[in-house]
């Protein structure tokens, strides 16, 4: 495995992302998400179109798949974007904007799951992880909304934000086509509740539901 390489073409997506502001009108939005069979090397990516704002489901695909790529920290986008890429085109119409469960620009060369999928497809993306992985934050305050952003070099890359009072904030970085702020604003709308945004929290259910019947 030639890291080396994968370093540069990493700094080469990073460089032809977009950051923003979004353009164009939001109607559809997709949320992504893998789910593995633990040594079995299968996978099953799940994209859930939804209406927007409302949120309304209005699509679901998922596909078993053989996986390609080890899991290697900081370099989870070459094991997923060809997944997540198969089970978009399943689709049957484009989303105007992506939701993905991973970083984007908060990555050691800004070029986290969001950034890949968002340049490879050329649609705008937001990335919300459960944990960190780079970057100097404060804990944002307890309230539902509070945000706190995520410095990487002395520039703001995301937002640590509070989803939800009283549980664990969501780290949240733009992937394409949008700016930091935007995507903190995004995924704050696309909350019912819980402590992810609808599509990503959809498209986990989709995903995992897939692999309990593969596993059986």
């Amino acid at each position: 495995m030639d890291l080396e390489g994968l370093k540069k073409l990493q700094v080469e997506l990073a460089r032809r992302a977009s950051s923003g502001p979004l353009g164009g009108p939001v109607r559809l939005v997709a949320g992504v998400d893998v789910a593995y069979l633990p040594g079995r090397n299968r996978a099953f990516p799940a994209a859930v179109l939804l209406s927007w704002p409302g949120l309304e489901v209005v699509e679901e695909r998922v596909l078993e798949l053989t996986v390609s790529f080890p899991y290697v920290p900081g370099y989870l986008s070459f094991r997923e974007v060809p997944l997540l890429v198969a089970v978009l085109s399943r689709l049957s119409r484009i989303p105007d904007l992506i939701f993905v469960d991973g970083q984007g620009r908060a990555h050691p060369r800004r070029c986290g799951l969001a950034v890949h999928l968002g340049v490879e497809l050329g649609l705008p993306t937001v990335g919300c992880a459960k944990k960190p992985l780079v970057g100097d934050f404060e804990p944002p305050g307890p309230e539902a909304g509070a945000r706190s952003p995520i410095l990487l070099e002395g520039e703001v890359v995301g937002y640590v934000v509070r989803t939800r009072a009283g549980v664990k904030p969501v780290y949240v970085s733009p992937g394409h086509g949008l700016s930091p702020e935007e995507a903190a604003d995004l995924v704050l709308t696309a909350c019912r509740g819980y402590r992810l945004p609808e599509p990503v929290r959809r498209a986990h259910l989709c995903a995992t539901r897939a692999r309990k019947c593969g596993w059986e």
